[in-house]
């Protein structure tokens, strides 16, 4: 499992007037542990004044790059971007965990597919990585991206799109959308949502050539173009999101009754076994359907991975190898991960009394 390393700062620029793009030196004998794939995403960690902040971060630089960069974008009342942009500077140093996620797909060189993505904001900091990567690495294959922005003052990395365009001119097709700023083409005003969604790739990306959608928008669009695209017939094996905001977010569903140790008149305990870094450490819990695994291993001073604890990030994911638990939130796991057996710990809460968790697996 990952920990934190100590990262410098070796840049901070401008991205938009609410953002800055952020690249991290890494050395040398840290490559192997910060090389990541297209779509992937770190955490952060920075202390300020006395409260330890975590934030994850998509990383927005093709495979091939050989950098480390990620983009901050400043949120109202947001503690660490506000810090970003406005204080920090080369040189600095920020814990960092090594790329985790799995927002990708297997590439190959000799695939001839056709991609389109939807982003909105930020989404398009793993969106960029993705296109970036692909359009590299699969010559044969097309990419459409479709970018939601209020202005075209607010599109992040606006340049560096525009050049990826010239540089494949036959094989990247983009199209800015915008809610705010009228446009001359009537169908790239509006917000990116479902309807939208639809009137777009019915003009530019029929249904039936798309083999594989990434979508990263706020939750409510996010939803609203996974259920048109499945209308429209793209299979929902190969439609891929991420979110990159949760205040839309639906409230979590009702808490279980666990009912296990009711029935056989045991302790309304769990026993534990939590495996982490090689090491395994055990146990009890409530069995109560309300309290998590990450909050007993973090209650017990186990460095258990998280970051956002609401069901977004993927950071706590991790191996269920023996027992049951329900999540009450998830937006980071697809159904074959679940299926594998894979859980978010900031939203498992144990319906057995017997618990098995191997991190390691993750």
């Amino acid at each position: 499992m990952s920990q934190f390393h100590t990262l410098t700062v070796k840049s901070v620029e401008p991205e938009t007037d609410d953002s800055v793009a952020v690249v991290f030196d890494v050395p040398p004998q840290l490559a192997e542990t910060f090389r990541f794939t297209q779509g992937q995403h770190i955490v952060v960690r920075k202390k300020l004044g006395d409260q330890e902040v975590r934030r994850t971060y998509s990383i927005c630089a093709g495979v091939d790059d050989n950098m480390l960069r990620i983009a901050v974008k400043r949120m109202p009342g947001g503690v660490f971007s506000t810090f970003a942009n406005d204080d920090l500077k080369a040189g600095a140093q920020l814990d960092v965990l090594p790329p985790v996620g799995h927002f990708f797909t297997a590439l190959d060189a000799a695939n001839r597919k056709t991609y389109v993505a939807f982003a909105v904001g930020p989404g398009i900091t793993p969106i960029l990585s993705i296109i970036k990567t692909t359009l590299a690495r699969e010559p044969k294959s097309r990419f459409v991206l479709f970018y939601g922005n209020s202005t075209v003052s607010n599109v992040m990395f606006r340049e560096e799109i525009e050049d990826l365009k010239n540089l494949y001119m036959a094989r990247f097709s983009v199209f800015h959308i915008l809610s705010r700023e009228e446009q001359d083409v009537a169908i790239l005003n509006g917000r990116l949502n479902g309807a939208k969604a639809k009137e777009l790739m019915t003009a530019f990306a029929p249904a039936d050539v798309v083999d594989e959608v990434f979508i990263c928008c706020p939750q409510d669009a996010t939803q609203e173009i996974i259920d048109t695209l499945s209308s429209m017939g793209v299979d929902k094996k190969h439609i891929h999101f991420e979110l990159f905001h949760t205040e839309s977010v639906v409230a979590p569903k009702a808490k279980p009754e666990p009912t296990s140790a009711k029935a056989s008149g045991a302790a309304n305990t769990a026993h534990v076994s939590l495996i982490l870094n090689g090491r395994k450490t055990e146990f009890d819990m409530p069995l109560d359907g309300s309290t998590t695994l990450l909050e007993v291993a973090r209650d017990r001073d186990i460095d258990a991975p998280f970051s956002c604890k609401d069901g977004v990030c993927g950071t706590c994911r991790a191996k269920l190898v023996e027992g049951k638990v329900d999540m009450a939130v998830n937006y980071a796991l697809e159904d074959d991960e679940v299926e594998a057996g894979y859980v978010l710990t900031c939203q498992s809460r144990p319906l057995t009394e017997r618990i098995v968790i191997d991190y390691d697996q993750a």
